[in-house]
């Protein structure tokens, strides 16, 4: 688990290579869950954690990260809180969201950051009080989400929102995807000395069986490829490379 004075972090996994997570507020011990879209071992994860969830936060509407929301919300009898503009593809929301809110967990605040390009709707949230960032299937650890209903300039617009972050923010992503992405990487930037460390770094967690997640979003400005493309078009080319690439 990753900790600091305010709120600690800790990944959840679920599925075949997703991760929800769960945020505490250290002060008074406020939980949130993010992205539960397996209800067993989230209810599992918490019931251990003290049988407490507060808030659930919904980063986008794929199934992959939104099936268990509602059962795991009336468990604890806890709040959803989501995209407003993409409601109607979400779980009934107690809490509508649009870029720039607010969402409270205790003492701490949590912003609300537009990242379209994976889907459109698609939403991250920031405290600064970690500072920790959820950002679903936008950004991963060496790589950016598929664009599936977005475009490559919405995903860069949402990159540079994300990569204006400071350099210790915990980067808390929707899935193990970082040995893949690693290979990919390297493959269009094998000189990125930063970049073959953090390969290497990977492998050494992967053989250990522990997450690669979360890392810290000054490691990714420097070995990601997706935050260092100059330019959408840039970006659109590497993803399209990436879709291809075994």
């Amino acid at each position: 688990m990753a900790s600091d004075h305010a709120l600690t972090v800790a990944p959840i996994p679920i599925l075949a290579d997703n991760y929800a997570w769960m945020l505490r507020e250290t002060a008074g011990g406020a939980i949130a869950v993010v992205d539960p879209a397996d209800a067993a071992p989230v209810i599992a994860a918490l019931d251990r954690a003290g049988g407490r969830l507060d808030l659930v936060l919904l980063t986008h509407h794929h199934d992959d990260h939104i099936a268990g929301a509602l059962e795991v919300a009336r468990h604890f009898r806890a709040r959803i809180a989501g995209a407003a503009r993409d409601s109607r593809r979400l779980p009934p929301l107690d809490v509508a969201l649009s870029e720039g809110d607010t969402v409270a967990l205790g003492s701490q605040r949590g912003v609300v950051i537009d990242t379209d390009g994976h889907t459109r709707g698609h939403i991250s949230y920031f405290f600064a009080g970690g500072p920790i960032l959820f950002c679903g299937d936008t950004l991963f650890s060496l790589g950016c989400g598929r664009l599936l209903e977005g475009t490559a300039e919405e995903m860069f617009d949402s990159l540079r929102k994300l990569k204006a972050l400071p350099d210790d923010t915990l980067v808390c992503c929707g899935h193990e995807y970082t040995q893949g992405n690693a290979r990919f990487a390297l493959s269009v930037d094998p000189d990125n000395a930063a970049l073959r460390a953090r390969a290497d770094q990977v492998d050494a967690q992967r053989r250990a069986g522990t997450p690669t997640l979360p890392t810290r979003l000054g490691q990714e400005r420097t070995a990601n490829p997706f935050l260092t493309a100059a330019d959408s078009q840039s970006l659109a080319v590497l993803r399209s490379r990436k879709d291809s690439f075994r």
